[in-house]
């Protein structure tokens, strides 16, 4: 099968703590920090959005690949937040990082798993051999509306994976999916803010998901929790993503390094591949990982990738995760509001 060749990632600089954001609406930051496991999230800057993330990502993950752009003959976004209703954002990732135009692109929206939707179409298209190397870029700058409980976990960020076959870094052993009609997240057209299911988030939502996207990718690589070295899922926040690794039986030794929320919030469609990035800044060849991404509306994908020999050339050729995460600016909650456009003529409405 098709492999990661290379992998590249960013993080906007720009950081606001929960305590801030807690004060703004009264809430008691110790509960949320505490019930959401979360410490502070990433915020873009006014002149970062989905199409700059995804470029900055992009590029970084072909210094890791060293390949010739010109080819790569698909590329695929996946975001909730793309730029431009109607405007494509992977062409101007495709010209940013000077492909070919022969190629397929496309933007993909599934909530927070058309990354690695993206991620499995370039995998169906290099094995067929219709392209020799696909990009595919999950990245978002997540909405939360003003006092809602997503402000104090949408965040930015995103992470773009080279896929081919020719001087992997890890190779793909499987994918499956798991997938059903369930309204629990969703943003009608022309809304600034998503509507959420409150509680039903959960169940039926996310844990269903995930964890039947990764019993059946277990039942399909014939393999348990024990199998493998690292576990990375979708993080909407610290609790789902740490009560999810547990309840498919892996230890903390096994997810933690996967696990951002804390300290950067939810990347939405970035969150599963940063995750994965994490885990590939640290992994030694051989080592096993399990991927679980997870969307709202609603769907997993599941992978299975092993690490080989050449991920340890190639990882110091760029940015890693935790150089990103370091590197950060706080602001307060007036400066993070005129960056996240919150000031409306209207006032501070809830859409």
């Amino acid at each position: 099968m098709a492999g990661i060749v290379g992998y590249g990632i960013y993080i906007p600089s720009y950081r606001i703590k929960v305590e801030e954001i807690a004060k703004v609406w009264g809430d008691n930051p110790k509960a949320i920090s505490r019930g959401l496991v979360v410490q502070e999230k990433s915020v873009p800057g006014p002149d970062e959005d989905t199409a700059t993330i995804s470029v900055e990502a992009a590029r970084n993950a072909l210094k890791r690949a060293a390949i010739d752009p010109q080819k790569i003959g698909a590329i695929y976004v996946g975001s909730e937040s793309h730029p431009y209703a109607v405007k494509p954002t992977a062409t101007i990732v495709a010209d940013a990082v000077e492909a070919t135009p022969n190629l397929t692109a496309a933007d993909l929206e599934f909530a927070c798993k058309a990354g690695t939707a993206g991620m499995q179409i370039c995998m169906g298209l290099v094995d067929s051999g219709q392209v020799e190397y696909g990009l595919a870029v999950g990245a978002d700058t997540a909405q939360g509306a003003p006092s809602d409980a997503l402000e104090y976990t949408a965040s930015a960020g995103g992470a773009a994976y080279l896929i081919g076959k020719e001087d992997t870094i890890a190779d793909f052993e499987g994918t499956c999916s798991y997938t059903t009609d369930t309204p629990d997240f969703y943003r009608r057209e022309g809304k600034p803010y998503p509507k959420h299911g409150g509680r039903f988030t959960g169940e039926p939502a996310y844990f269903k998901h995930v964890l039947s996207g990764a019993q059946a990718l277990f039942n399909q690589m014939g393999t348990e929790a024990s199998d493998y070295d690292h576990a990375i899922f979708h993080q909407p926040n610290g609790k789902f993503y740490i009560r999810a690794a547990r309840k498919l039986g892996f230890t903390e030794e096994q997810y933690k390094t996967g696990l951002l929320t804390p300290v950067i919030g939810n990347t939405y469609s970035g969150a599963t591949p940063l995750g994965l990035a994490a885990v590939l800044d640290i992994a030694e060849p051989g080592d096993r990982i399990m991927a679980v991404s997870y969307g709202s509306g609603a769907g997993s994908d599941a992978f299975s990738i092993t690490v080989n020999d050449k991920i340890e050339e190639k990882r110091e050729l760029a940015p890693k995760v935790q150089d990103m995460v370091e590197k950060k600016h706080y602001v307060d909650y007036a400066v993070y509001a005129k960056f996240k456009g919150k000031l409306r003529m209207a006032g501070l409405t809830q859409d």
